[in-house]
């Protein structure tokens, strides 16, 4: 079965740390690009931090630059999303998604994304 799985989401306090996990099945995460998204209460889905295929090619959407860091581990298929310094304005449901394009494309047109795991909740309150 084809399918994008997180995890890692919880509560946590205003300061604190998480770390999300994206693991797929039945594909191999190395040849396409992997995005998080997030959706916070009465907004719109936003990127959040993208890896492009085959090379190390990565982004961030504003509200991540400087606190949040995403990685790969080829060997067990899996993208990371360590979240530092977390904010209230950080609550929302994460969503990881693949897609397949060129060699070390990386952005957030979710359009482009074709594959969406179904959400890890991040709730950060004290």
């Amino acid at each position: 079965q084809v399918q994008l799985v997180e995890s890692g989401g919880g509560l946590v306090h205003p300061g604190g740390s998480l770390t999300l996990s994206c693991a797929a099945s039945g594909f191999a995460m190395d040849g396409h690009a992997i995005a998080w998204f997030r959706r916070a209460p009465g907004k719109e889905r936003e990127g959040v931090s993208c890896i492009a295929n085959g090379i190390d090619n990565i982004d961030y959407g504003d509200s991540a630059k400087g606190r949040f860091t995403t990685s790969r581990d080829k060997a067990e298929n899996k993208v990371y999303l360590q979240m530092n310094g977390l904010k209230p304005e950080d609550t929302g449901v994460y969503y990881c998604a693949s897609a397949t394009v060129i060699r070390g494309w990386c952005g957030f047109t979710q359009s482009v994304y074709d594959r969406w795991g179904k959400g890890t909740q991040v709730t950060v309150s004290s």
